[in-house]
C-alpha cells in the first residue's frame, strides 16, 4: 500500500467514491485512505498465500478471497485485506460489497506498511467477532507473524524459515512457509 493522500467523507460518501474508484481505498473513522501500488514480491506473496490456503480447503465449507474484497470491521472501518477465508454461510451487505464473517485474513507488508500492518491495521482486524486467525507476512525474509485468537485473548507467535508450517487450528490445517515463499527471492 502506498498512501497517496487521506481524504475526510461520511461513510456513505465512501461507499460511492471506493465503488466508482479505479483502485482500492481504505476507510478508517472518516478518513479515506488510497490503496495503490505494489511490488511484483507482494503480488507473488498474495497469489501463494491465496493458493497454497485454496488447495487445503477445497471440499469443505471455506472460501479463499483476495484483496478485492472490502470487509467491515466496524460501522466506521472498512479495510481490504490482501487475502481471506470465510467459512460457513457468507454474511455481506444487501449487495454484496462488505464481508463481515472472515475467520482468517493475511496482510503481507511493505517497507512502507509494516508498522502499521504490525500495529493499528492489526488492532482495527482483531475487533471483527468472527476472525480466528490473522497473518502478517513479511516481504523481506521468510517470515509470518500469527496472531490467533484464544480463550484469553489474541497470542502471537511468529515463524521463520522455508522449513516453518504454519498451524491454523481455525481451519483445521497448515500452512507451510516454503509454499507462501515458493519462487519468492527473498
Amino acid at each position: 500500500m502506498v498512501v497517496d493522500s487521506i481524504r475526510q467523507m461520511t461513510v456513505e460518501e465512501y461507499f460511492a467514491f471506493d465503488e466508482a474508484s479505479e483502485y482500492k481505498n481504505e476507510y478508517i473513522d472518516g478518513e479515506v485512505i488510497p490503496m495503490t501500488g505494489g511490488t511484483v514480491k507482494h503480488g507473488e506473496l498474495i497469489m501463494n498465500t491465496a493458493f497454497a490456503l485454496m488447495r487445503r480447503l477445497m471440499g469443505n465449507d471455506c472460501k479463499v478471497y483476495g484483496g478485492h474484497v472490502r470487509h467491515s470491521v466496524s460501522p466506521t472501518r472498512y479495510l481490504y485485506p490482501d487475502v481471506s477465508v470465510v467459512c460457513g454461510a457468507l454474511e455481506t451487505d444487501e449487495r454484496s460489497v462488505n464481508l463481515f464473517n472472515p475467520v482468517l485474513v493475511a496482510e503481507v507488508t511493505s517497507p512502507s506498511t509494516s508498522d502499521y500492518d504490525r500495529g493499528e491495521k492489526l488492532r482495527y482486524y482483531q475487533s471483527i467477532e468472527s476472525l480466528q486467525a490473522i497473518l502478517v507476512i513479511d516481504q523481506e525474509e521468510a517470515q509470518v507473524e500469527v496472531d490467533a485468537r484464544g480463550a484469553s485473548g489474541w497470542q502471537t507467535q511468529a515463524y521463520t524459515g522455508l522449513d516453518a508450517v504454519v498451524p491454523l487450528p481455525a481451519l483445521d490445517s497448515e500452512l507451510p512457509l516454503a509454499e507462501i515463499y515458493h519462487g519468492v527471492e527473498i
